[in-house]
């Protein structure tokens, strides 16, 4: 018997769909397959699903969390192209937290937050870190 898993993706709410792609392929992200309602998107490792589909609370209650090498490069990178005010977004200042992260916070278009760092903790396994 095999119970191995292979991937785990979240499917993430989208107000406005086509706005919603446009912001995660300028966060980085590769587009790697879209339909009418649904996209897939990947960087490196990671995935997710986008979906045309949003209740508010529902959005405004959700979180991704990004793990990255350096958060300070991804916040500079974001703070250097204007996306937050290109797409009109709360960009959050890296901060190191009480549980071993150094992170930000990104809201996307519909509300979703993000929070994007890296461990400073040294509890993260480096083959987990890529």
């Amino acid at each position: 018997m095999n119970l191995s898993t292979l991937e785990l993706k979240t499917f993430v709410p989208a107000r406005d769909f086509e706005l919603s792609k446009a912001f995660y392929l300028a966060l980085g992200f590769a587009l790697e397959w879209a339909g009418p309602d649904l996209a897939y998107f990947g960087h490196g490792p990671s995935r997710f699903l986008l979906q045309r589909f949003f209740v508010e609370a529902h959005a405004h209650n959700f979180v991704m969390h990004l793990l990255v090498e350096n958060a300070d490069d991804w916040h500079r990178h974001l703070v250097a192209q204007g996306l937050a005010a290109r797409f009109e977004v709360a960009l959050g200042e890296p901060e190191d937290r009480p549980w071993g992260l150094r992170d930000f916070t990104l809201h996307d278009p519909s509300g979703v937050l993000w929070r994007i760092g890296h461990d400073i903790s040294g509890r993260v396994a480096p083959a987990f870190v890529e």
